[in-house]
C-alpha cells in the first residue's frame, strides 16, 4: 500500500522511527555489514521501500538507488537480484530513472538479462520497460541490436517462462512494434 503523510504519521505514531532516519539505519547497516546474508536482508529490505513514491525523494538523497546499482556488480546473485528488484520498483519515477541512468546504470541492467536469476532477468526486463524513453541516447542504448534479440527470445520463449515472455511482449509492442 502506497503511504502519505498521515498514513506514516498512523503507523510510527509519537515514538516510532521516521522514515528517513530508518532508512538511514539500513544504509548505514548495509554500509558496515561483513557478512553476505546480513547484506542480503538488508538490499531486500530497501528494495521493499523503493515501490512506494512516498520514500521516492529519501531514496535519492541516500543515494540507494546508486546502491541498488552497486549491487549489479556483485557476484552474489542475491545480492544482484535484490539491486536489480529495487531498480525495477523504482525507476518508473522520472526522477529516479534520471539517477539510475546518471549512475550508469543501464549496461549493468542490460547485463542482467542474461542472469541465471528468473526474478533478476524479470526486474531486468521491466526496469528496462520503463527507463527506454528517458532519452534519446539511453533508447538507443537499449535498442541496440544484441539486446533487441535477446528480449525477442525471451518473446518467443513462452513455454518456458511466461513472465519472461509477457513482459519481453510488452517491452517490444511498446518500443520496437508501436514505432514501426
Amino acid at each position: 500500500m502506497f503511504t502519505n503523510n498521515q498514513r506514516q504519521e498512523e503507523r510510527t505514531g509519537k515514538t516510532g522511527t521516521p522514515r528517513l532516519q530508518y532508512l538511514q539505519e539500513l544504509v548505514s547497516q548495509f554500509q558496515n555489514a561483513t557478512g553476505e546474508q546480513t547484506k542480503e536482508k538488508i538490499v531486500a529490505n530497501l528494495a521493499n521501500f523503493s515501490y512506494d513514491p512516498y520514500n521516492y525523494t529519501i531514496l535519492r538523497q541516500l543515494n540507494v538507488l546508486e546502491l541498488f546499482i552497486d549491487c549489479l556488480t556483485e557476484p552474489n546473485e542475491k545480492l544482484v537480484e535484490f539491486g536489480m528488484g529495487g531498480i525495477c520498483n523504482a525507476c518508473a519515477e522520472p526522477k529516479n530513472a534520471a539517477t539510475i541512468v546518471e549512475a550508469d546504470g543501464i549496461p549493468l541492467i542490460i547485463k542482467c538479462l542474461s542472469s541465471p536469476v528468473r526474478n533478476t532477468v524479470n526486474y531486468a526486463l521491466g526496469a528496462l520497460y520503463y527507463i527506454c524513453d528517458y532519452n534519446r541516447a539511453t533508447r538507443e542504448m537499449i535498442l541496440r541490436a544484441e539486446v533487441l534479440d535477446l528480449i525477442e527470445r525471451y518473446a518467443a520463449a513462452e513455454t518456458v517462462c511466461v513472465s519472461f515472455s509477457n513482459l519481453a511482449k510488452a517491452f517490444l509492442d511498446k518500443h520496437v512494434h508501436a514505432r514501426t
